[in-house]
C-alpha cells in the first residue's frame, strides 16, 4: 500500500514538473512575440529566426555537455530503463526511510525542466542585440552560453558546487534564489550587456548633442501578445520550481507561487503605468508592459514565502526601477530596444535583495556575494566570447544591411512583404 501510494505521487510530481516544463517553453514564444513587436518591420523575420534557433541550440548544447557540467548527471541518457530504475531506487529510499515526500527523484523530467531555463536565459540576449547583430556570430554564442556559462554558473547555486572551489554560495553565505531572478534572468542580462557594448547602438540612436531619438517598434498588439504569453508561462517558471505536487505541504506552496506571481506581475504593470504617465504625461504602453514583466522578475528570486500583499509590493518596486533603469541606460547611450537589461539584469538584482525581507534564512551579505559572483563570470565569460567572434568572422552587420534591414540581408524573407521593402510602400 505504501509502495502504490509513492507511485502516484511519484507519478503525480513528475506529472506536474513536465507540465511546468511546457509552460516555462511556451515562454520562448512570449520573448518571440515581444521582441518581434518591439523592433521594427525590416528586423522581424530575423529576430524570430534567432528565437527558434536559440532554443532548439539550447535543448542540444544542454543535453550533450551542459547539464553535466551544471548537475553532474546523464540522465537523459538512462531511456526508459534508466527511469525504471529511478522509480525502484526512489521506492527502496522511500523504504528504508520512512515514506516522506523529498525522496521522490523526477529524473528526465527534471533535466526537461532545467532545459527550458537555459533557453530562457539566452532569449533574454536576443532583444537586447537586436536589430545590428548578424545572426551567425549570435548563435555561436547561444553555444557557448548554454553549453559552458550559464551551466557553470547553475553549478555554483542550484547545483550547490564551489565556486571555482573556492566558497559555496549557499553553505557559506546563505544564497537564496528560488526560481532564478539572478541565475536566469541577471545572467542573461549580464551576457546581454556584454554583447551590447561590443555591438554599439543603432545608428540614429543617439545624436551627437546627447539626444535620446526614439526609435519605436512595429507592432504593439504583438508585443502585448508576447507580454501575456510570458506572464502565463512565469507560472510554470516559478510554480515549478517548488519541484513537487504530490502532498498537502507542497501542493499549498504551489499555490502560494502562483498567487504571489500574479500579484507582482499586477503590481509591477500598475506601478510602471502610474511613474510613465508622471514621467511623460502619457501612458507609455512599452514601459508598461515591461513593467509587468519587471515585477515576474523581482518575485522569481522568492516566491514563496511573501504574503500577497508583500508580493505585490515586491513587483511595485520592479516596475518603478525597471522605468528609471531604461532611461538610465539611455542616457548612457547602452542601447538596448527591448529593455531587456533593465527588466532582466537590474531588476533581477533587486529581486534578489528583496528574499531577505521575507525569508529569514537568506542574508543580504550573501545575496550581494551571489549576485556579484553570478554577474561577475558571466559578464566576463560573454565578453571573452563576444570579442573573440567579433575578431574572427565580426558580429556587427554593416550600415548598409542596417539601414535596408535584417530580414533581407540575414534570412532573404521579409516579415511583412506586402509593406515594406521592394515589394510593398513602406519604409
Amino acid at each position: 500500500m505504501q509502495d502504490q501510494i509513492f507511485q502516484l505521487q511519484y507519478a503525480m510530481d513528475t506529472f506536474y514538473f513536465l507540465v511546468c516544463g511546457a509552460l516555462v517553453m511556451w515562454m520562448a514564444a512570449g520573448f518571440a512575440m515581444l521582441e518581434a513587436g518591439l523592433v521594427r518591420t525590416k528586423n522581424t523575420t530575423e529576430i524570430l529566426t534567432k528565437n527558434v534557433a536559440l532554443f532548439s541550440i539550447s535543448c542540444i548544447m544542454y543535453l550533450v555537455v551542459g547539464y553535466s557540467i551544471m548537475y553532474g548527471g546523464e540522465i537523459f541518457l538512462t531511456g526508459i530503463e534508466g527511469g525504471d530504475t529511478l522509480v525502484k531506487d526512489a521506492l527502496a529510499s522511500s523504504a528504508e526511510n520512512g515514506f516522506d515526500g523529498d525522496s521522490v527523484y523526477a529524473g528526465p523530467s527534471d533535466f526537461f525542466f532545467q532545459v527550458v531555463f537555459v533557453a530562457t536565459a539566452m532569449s533574454i540576449v536576443s532583444g537586447a542585440v537586436a536589430e545590428r547583430m548578424r545572426l551567425w556570430p549570435f548563435l555561436a554564442f547561444a553555444v557557448v552560453m548554454t553549453a559552458v556559462i550559464y551551466p557553470l554558473e547553475g553549478s555554483w547555486t542550484w547545483g550547490g558546487n564551489a565556486v571555482f572551489g573556492l566558497y559555496s554560495l549557499g553553505d557559506d553565505f546563505g544564497f537564496s534564489d528560488f526560481a532564478g531572478s539572478g541565475i536566469v534572468h541577471m545572467a542573461g542580462a549580464a551576457a546581454a550587456l556584454a554583447g551590447v557594448l561590443l555591438l554599439g547602438a543603432r545608428k540614429g540612436k543617439y545624436t551627437e548633442d546627447g539626444r535620446v531619438v526614439p526609435i519605436p517598434g512595429a507592432n504593439l498588439p504583438l508585443a502585448t501578445l508576447g507580454t501575456f504569453i510570458l506572464w502565463m508561462g512565469w507560472f510554470g517558471f516559478n510554480g515549478g520550481s517548488v519541484l513537487k505536487l504530490g502532498d498537502i505541504s507542497n501542493s499549498n506552496a504551489v499555490a502560494m507561487v502562483f498567487l504571489n506571481t500574479n500579484a507582482a506581475a499586477a503590481g509591477g504593470l500598475v506601478a510602471a503605468l502610474i511613474i510613465s504617465r508622471l514621467k511623460f504625461g502619457k501612458t507609455d504602453l512599452t514601459m508598461t508592459l515591461n513593467g509587468a514583466l519587471a515585477g515576474l522578475v523581482a518575485i522569481t528570486a522568492e516566491p514563496s514565502t511573501p504574503s500577497a500583499l508583500e508580493a505585490t509590493l515586491i513587483g511595485a518596486a520592479g516596475g518603478v526601477i525597471v522605468v528609471f533603469s531604461i532611461l538610465s541606460l539611455d542616457k548612457l547611450r547602452i542601447d538596448d530596444p527591448v529593455g531587456a537589461i533593465s527588466v532582466h539584469g537590474v531588476v533581477g538584482l533587486w529581486g534578489l535583495l528583496a528574499v531577505p525581507l521575507t525569508n529569514d534564512g537568506a542574508t543580504f551579505l550573501g545575496q550581494i556575494v551571489g549576485a556579484l559572483t553570478i554577474f561577475g563570470w558571466v559578464f566576463a565569460a560573454s565578453f571573452a566570447t563576444w570579442f573573440v567572434i567579433k575578431l574572427i568572422i565580426g558580429i556587427r552587420v554593416s550600415d548598409e544591411e542596417e539601414y535596408e534591414g535584417s530580414d533581407v540581408s540575414e534570412c532573404g524573407i521579409e516579415a511583412y512583404p506586402e509593406f515594406t521593402g521592394t515589394r510593398g510602400s513602406g519604409i
